[in-house]
């Protein structure tokens, strides 16, 4: 053992020296460390910006279904609907002019079109979006996306779902209209 002691005189030093392993040991925790905190960061951001979403939109979509938003002037009522939607507390995660909104009547509930916006490849397609709110008893489908940026994509959690980068927000909302006129039922 003294011999190689003699040969190898630094080994008996790094052998015994443990001065920077918890230097050594930081470095190699605190990149896997901060990459799960910021998913987990990522995924409560999405997970709330999902829900205030949901939320704005059955508080606006109610405006619909109890005639209340049908008063508005036709050339408002898209406008006076947005508006509704984007609340304080929406304000305060979603730039309001990047909603988008699409409403529409259908003949039934099976004949809803509850899909995602998406063309074939894998953007957002909004040009066939329409603000109908429909008459007393007719069933009316309200979609709302949006496109939330990702930041963590880069560190091994993607969620993003669009070709850009971005994850679709959605919230979908079908319904019948109340005889808000005081008829009686539908």
């Amino acid at each position: 053992m003294q011999r190689l002691s003699r040969i190898f005189p630094c080994k008996r030093r790094f052998r015994r020296n443990e001065d920077g392993s918890t230097v050594v040991e930081f470095a190699l925790v605190i990149l896997p460390f901060l990459a799960c905190m910021f998913a987990i960061i990522e995924v409560g951001l999405v997970f709330l910006a999902s829900q205030v979403l949901e939320t704005s939109v059955a508080d606006a979509s109610r405006l619909i279904l109890t005639g209340q938003a049908q008063s508005w002037a036709p050339a408002d009522g898209a406008t006076n609907f947005a508006n509704r939607i984007c609340t304080d507390a929406v304000r305060a995660l979603f730039k309001c002019d990047a909603i988008k909104f699409d409403v529409r009547t259908v003949d039934g509930f099976g004949g809803a079109d509850l899909s995602p916006p998406v063309d074939a490849s894998n953007s957002l397609d909004t040009s066939k979006f329409t603000y109908d709110p429909g008459t007393q008893c007719k069933i009316v489908v309200v979609r709302v996306v949006y496109e939330w940026p990702t930041f963590v994509s880069k560190m091994g959690l993607d969620l993003a779902t669009l070709a850009n980068g971005k994850r679709l927000i959605m919230s979908t909302t079908a319904f019948r209209n109340e005889p808000y006129s005081g008829t009686g039922f539908c």
